[in-house]
């Protein structure tokens, strides 16, 4: 399948490109592209996997020059560059709006222009219902792809979404946090023990990346029903597993935070595709044709539910502990095996 093939991750220098390196070495690619403007990161890259089908390019997406000669030549993309971080993007919105939605402008007219056959874009549960500047630049990214998706035939090129929650111990996420202050002996400072997240393991990312590449129509979105627990069990597991005293202290929600994360909300639940592990949310195809949005409705919207971080199967203390000793960090850290 991926014989003589190139793939592009951009923002590759991250937790997913990391993970999808460690699984595509073992396969056919002829090149791997990494795309990023971390010179550093990209080195440290280069010395770790030693690999001569890696291909290092230095670049920004906000830059379209700079895209074009990465993707030139590129069979397969897998769009990961962003701007995650949601005091930063708060605080900074157009430069989240710059990176996040122009920048992916940028990724998928290059790919339309240069013959690219399949592109992944990677999306976020805040990006249903958002509150927050990342979670708008995120819906606004959405968006985009979808549109971009309705001018091309699908026999030309494919374009798609993946829309995920909590990626378990990514770069900045709360599972290293909590570690760091157990081990520093630190209080572990948890926003409110009720509010809940989905879990997933970088795995599982790739995995659903993999489905949507796949299985995807132009314009579709691909989201996994994951499981969820709250910010409380997730503090008392990690203690549990550390053998740890450390005091558990409540310091409120933060600026921009919800108390539960949508992965599906309820308009799109009247039309998702149930694929057995994920939903396949396709795109809205309709034309600009106003009684399409004055004059026919959906009766089925108000008889559904979003599908969100406090209906969906949630997990307890012990699942918790087993999903987290999936994690290698903390395999390591308590020299396990996860069997």
């Amino acid at each position: 399948m991926f014989s003589n093939k190139k793939l592009l991750i951009t923002g590759g220098t991250g937790s997913f490109g990391n993970a999808v390196l460690t699984r595509f070495l073992n396969t056919s690619f002829e090149e791997i592209r990494i795309f990023s403007r971390d010179e550093k990161k990209q080195d440290d890259m280069r010395k770790v996997y030693n690999d001569p089908r890696i291909k290092f390019y230095i670049g920004d997406t906000r830059e379209y020059n700079s895209v074009e000669n990465a993707i030139r030549g590129v069979d397969y993309i897998f769009h990961a560059a962003a701007l995650k971080q949601v005091p930063s993007c708060e605080f900074f919105p157009m430069e989240a709006v710059k990176t996040n939605v122009e920048g992916t402008a940028n990724v998928l007219d290059a790919a339309i222009r240069n013959g690219v056959n399949n592109v992944v874009v990677l999306s976020t549960d805040k990006a249903v219902y958002p509150i927050n500047a990342m979670g708008m630049s995120k819906a606004m990214m959405e968006k985009v792809m979808v549109a971009k998706s309705r001018t091309i035939s699908g026999e030309q090129i494919v374009l798609s979404g993946t829309r995920y929650g909590n990626v378990m111990a990514s770069r900045g996420s709360v599972i290293p946090l909590f570690i760091d202050q157990i081990k520093a002996g630190k209080p572990i400072t948890i926003t409110d023990p009720d509010m809940s997240r989905f879990m997933m393991t970088l795995e599982d990312a790739v995995d659903l990346v993999l489905y949507a590449f796949n299985h995807a129509k132009p314009g579709d979105i691909f989201v996994q029903k994951a499981p969820a627990t709250t910010i409380g069990i997730l503090a008392t597991a990690l203690k549990e597993l550390y053998n740890a005293s450390n005091e558990i202290k409540i310091i409120g929600t933060r600026h921009g935070e919800k108390l539960y994360e949508t992965l599906v909300n309820r308009e799109e639940m009247t039309k998702a595709i149930d694929m057995g592990e994920y939903f396949r949310i396709p795109a809205d195809n309709r034309g600009l044709n106003y009684e399409n949005y004055f004059s026919i409705g959906d009766t089925g919207v108000s008889k559904i539910d979003d599908y969100h971080s406090h209906n969906t199967n949630q997990i307890g203390l012990e699942e918790t502990k087993k999903l987290l000793l999936k994690l290698k960090m903390i395999q390591k850290d308590l020299n396990v095996v996860h069997a």
